[in-house]
């Protein structure tokens, strides 16, 4: 995909983008292969495959030589398009090549709205790399194989001219992408706001979170509500027009999405522990500034 250094290409990313909105920078991308994806500064020579992890894949897959990964690239840093409109980047990028390699497959990035991953798991894809919080109701569908712990933050225009608490929304505006978990958590948050007879909060909901950080600082939504990388992502690119909101919470592991009891699930997990054990992981993680969240075991459906 690239030839310069990881930490280069995210450099020259930050450079370009807005001072005011980085949406347009997050367009869509369809069935990326392997020549368009793989990680700058991830020297895929380097990745040994994994025989034992090899050895579990489906013939299927193992035929076909690539793994098809369902992504939702608008949610920098995790996975988003480079300024060219067409490349493919983030951690989760590197991660979905790495774990290709590992497997010795090509990856197959194939661009998809975020709620139509999980459906088309075993189908039209191998696997869903897309910064998937592993929580119950995902896990009655699918296979969710841990990677990663973030936690949830909020972010307000700076200087929070609204003067929103991070302890009490009700009466605000949150914007957030469709079909995550923040989705769930607004709903709820409203509902309790309307049972305390508080303010009604309002939820305003996105196809990108780009496209939510921008209404957010344009001043038609009050707070954006996301993953916490992204939050610290989104204040950055949008020339710090946005602050986070108190600390993050909630924090909680994400994962591969695979389909329920496969044999992509088994080979997926040895991979993915591979890629741990060896650092890999680890040095993908550090150029995006989010191993704080690594984690050291990659567990089938953790409780």
């Amino acid at each position: 995909m690239r030839k310069p250094a990881l930490v280069m290409i995210a450099a020259m990313t930050a450079a370009s983008l807005s001072a005011c909105t980085y949406a347009s920078q997050e367009t869509a991308v369809t069935g990326s292969t392997a020549a368009a994806t793989a990680a700058a500064g991830l020297d895929l020579a380097s990745i040994a495959v994994n025989e034992e992890a090899a050895a579990l894949l489906p013939a299927d897959v193992a035929d076909r030589g690539t793994l098809r990964v369902g992504m939702e690239t608008t949610y920098a840093p995790a996975e988003y398009v480079d300024v060219d409109g067409v490349t493919p980047i983030g951690y989760d990028v590197d991660i979905a090549t790495a774990v290709a390699a590992a497997l010795g497959l090509e990856v197959d990035i194939q661009s998809a709205a975020f709620d139509s991953i999980i459906p088309g798991i075993g189908t039209k894809y191998d696997a869903g790399i897309s910064s998937f919080t592993i929580t119950p109701e995902r896990v009655e569908v699918a296979d969710m194989t841990s990677y990663l712990s973030v936690g949830e933050a909020f972010a307000v225009a700076a200087g929070n001219p609204a003067g929103i608490s991070a302890d009490d929304l009700c009466g605000a505006t949150v914007a957030l992408q469709t079909g995550t978990i923040q989705q769930d958590e607004a709903t709820q948050m409203a509902a309790d706001c309307e049972a305390a007879g508080k303010d009604a909060l309002g939820i305003l909901t996105y196809d990108s979170n780009a496209d939510a950080a921008t209404n957010v600082v344009g001043g038609k939504a009050d707070v954006l509500f996301a993953d916490s990388p992204i939050i610290g992502y989104a204040v950055t690119q949008t020339g710090d027009k946005l602050e986070q909101l108190g600390d993050a919470f909630a924090t909680a592991p994400q994962g591969v999405v695979t389909a329920q009891g496969s044999e992509t699930t088994d080979a997926v997990a040895a991979a993915l522990q591979g890629l741990m054990d060896d650092g890999t992981l680890k040095s993908i993680l550090d150029a995006w500034g989010a191993a704080d969240g690594m984690l050291t075991a990659a567990e089938v459906n953790p409780a």
